[in-house]
């Protein structure tokens, strides 16, 4: 029986967990360990998830083989990352195990798993792209079936396809080349898991301060994302974060980092609720605030009936197109003015620095391009990248 997956309940409905890449190479390495030591080739196989709980689970094996010659064994487990949009999802964990003459487990990357070319992520440079969790998950469960300090091994993990896989996530940006990454903190996947959306932005954060580098970009998503490399084309992609909503998170962190300049680039909804002081601007934990809209058109120089209308706006998209309309050109500088000053409180109620200059942009809908006050500024400004 292939291991159970519980359910968690999301915002609409209950949603199936899944398993971490790292906790699928765990159990192939250790099946592929225990037909290498014993000659037996199981169907299935039970590894210990970290955690102070310690839990056990089994996992049904794709395949187990050993050479013909018993030099080395290799089984696949089949990733399934439950209800979670994940581009690993299905993909076949292969550990390949073998006999090496120095003592010792040594851990390897092979066909689509990544290598790591840049620091910042808490790996070595030049070593397979396999976190801290995963690898000692991997050394734990080889070591129930064998000691390697008798007769030490070499245990090669690779994903078929991972080369693919890989182009979908941000993997090249951070300096891991040929393969996915093998992660997980648990052993299971939660579906469209906060945490690790935004342990990923820290982990991006530290890649690029571990560059030298102390200008970082956060935008919402891919258009904003595309939009603010066009306005900073000086930078080094690193630099720039999608951090979706965790802005409070990747600000925080790169103050840990001594960086000293940020852009939050958004569209007018996520500027809205940075002005409002909101830093978790997810649609569901978080509306956008329509008064703080009406005062900012009051400030812009707008009528009564003006201020009134976007006060009853569907959308801050809305207000905005109604400031259009109206020639309230100055209305999207304040919006930037605000959501500044909030993200500069921000980091100093958190830290109490003030040395981290962090500015917003807005982009307009229909042309992509940047408005407002810190937008035009920034053109006017010659500055660079690194220190």
């Amino acid at each position: 029986m292939p291991p159970s997956m519980a359910r968690v309940v999301g915002d609409r409905e209950k949603l199936r967990t899944g398993w971490t890449t790292g906790a699928c190479a765990t159990a192939a390495a250790k099946a592929a360990t225990l037909a290498l030591t014993t000659g037996e080739m199981p169907e299935e196989i039970e590894i210990k998830l970290p955690g102070k709980n310690e839990r056990r689970v089994t996992f049904v094996l794709e395949r187990c083989r050993l050479a013909p010659d018993g030099s080395c064994a290799e089984a696949v487990v089949v990733k399934d990352a439950g209800d979670d949009p994940d581009v690993t999802d299905g993909a076949h964990l292969t550990a390949r195990v073998s006999w090496r003459e120095e003592p010792g487990l040594l851990l390897e990357n092979g066909p689509g798993v990544g290598r790591v070319t840049r620091p910042g992520l808490g790996l070595t440079v030049g070593g397979p792209a396999i976190n801290a969790t995963p690898r000692a998950m991997i050394e734990s469960s080889v070591t129930e079936v064998h000691d390697p300090s008798e007769r030490g091994l070499l245990v090669e993990i690779s994903v078929p396809g991972g080369e693919l896989m890989a182009e979908k996530t941000t993997n090249a940006r951070l300096g891991i080349v040929g393969g996915i990454s093998i992660l997980g903190t648990t052993g299971i996947v939660r579906p469209f898991s906060t945490a690790a959306w935004a342990a990923s932005v820290v982990q991006a954060v530290n890649v690029m301060s571990a560059q030298n580098i102390d200008t970082f970009v956060l935008s919402t998503g891919g258009l904003t994302e595309k939009a603010a490399m066009r306005l900073l084309p000086e930078l080094e992609e690193v630099c720039f974060i999608e951090v979706g909503d965790f802005t409070g998170q990747a600000i925080r962190q790169a103050v840990k980092n001594g960086l000293r300049r940020g852009f939050f680039v958004g569209m007018a909804g996520k500027l809205a609720k940075l002005a409002a002081g909101v830093m978790m601007t997810h649609w569901t934990r978080s509306k956008v605030d329509n008064s703080v809209l009406a005062r900012i058109t009051r400030e812009a120089g707008g009528s009564a009936g003006v201020v009134a209308e976007v006060e009853g706006a569907n959308t801050a998209r809305h207000a905005y197109e109604i400031w259009l309309r109206e020639g309230l050109s100055e209305a999207p500088n304040i919006l930037c003015e605000r959501a500044a000053e909030n993200l500069r409180a921000h980091v100093k109620s958190g830290s109490g620095e003030e040395s981290l200059e962090l500015h917003a942009i807005i982009i307009d809908f229909d042309t992509l391009k940047p408005t407002g006050a810190s937008a035009g500024a920034l053109e006017q400004t010659a500055w660079r990248g690194r220190p």
